[in-house]
This record gives C-alpha cells, sequence and structure tokens, in this order.
C-alpha cells in the first residue's frame, strides 16, 4: 500500500519545513519561527516534538546530526516540494477571496 502523504500543512507545520532550510535543532526551530513571525505564530515544545518525527518519517526533514544531545534537522528535497505545494494551494486560497472581494 502506498504511504499517503499529510495533505494540508497547518501554519506551525509550514513555518518549521520553511526555517529548517538550514539545519536547526528544536529550540531553534521554536526561536526562529517566533522570531520571523513576530511572535504571530509560536510553536510549543509538545507541539515540536510530535511533529519532528512525523516530518522525518514522511522524509520532509532528516536528521543531519546530533550534537550535545541535541538532534539537528534539515529539510529535504520531498519537503521542499511540500513547502512549494502548500505556497500554491495557499496563493489559490488568496486568488479565490480577492475574486469575491475578501
Amino acid at each position: 500500500m502506498p504511504k499517503r502523504e499529510m495533505e494540508v500543512l497547518t501554519p506551525q507545520m509550514y513555518y518549521v519545513l520553511l526555517v529548517l532550510h538550514q539545519p536547526m535543532h528544536g529550540y531553534e526551530i521554536m526561536n526562529e519561527i517566533t522570531k520571523i513571525t513576530n511572535g504571530e505564530i509560536t510553536v510549543g515544545a509538545g507541539s515540536l516534538y510530535t511533529l519532528l518525527p512525523k516530518f522525518e518519517k514522511e522524509c520532509y526533514i532528516q536528521l543531519v546530526k546530533v550534537e550535545n544531545n541535541k538532534k539537528i534537522y534539515q529539510i529535504t528535497n520531498l519537503g521542499k516540494k511540500k513547502l512549494q505545494k502548500e505556497k500554491e494551494r495557499m496563493l489559490k486560497q488568496i486568488s479565490l477571496l480577492d475574486q469575491i472581494g475578501g
């Protein structure tokens, strides 16, 4: 049975993938998301440490090294494709809103 990919990403999921264009560990991921969204999006430790193994299983991210007991992850090419698909989906939604005067 083929593996079914995650459908739509939540904002938190989207930003986790987005910041992993460079290798980071969990605490850095949480801080970077807060920083780039000016505090509008936050990802708590519980959510993040649930997401990371899921993303790794989906091959969206990979463990690149373990340093001082911290797992450092980076986005994969498949993860980049997922981000691009999600961006296109969001742009379609914005276009629809524009059409109906939202």
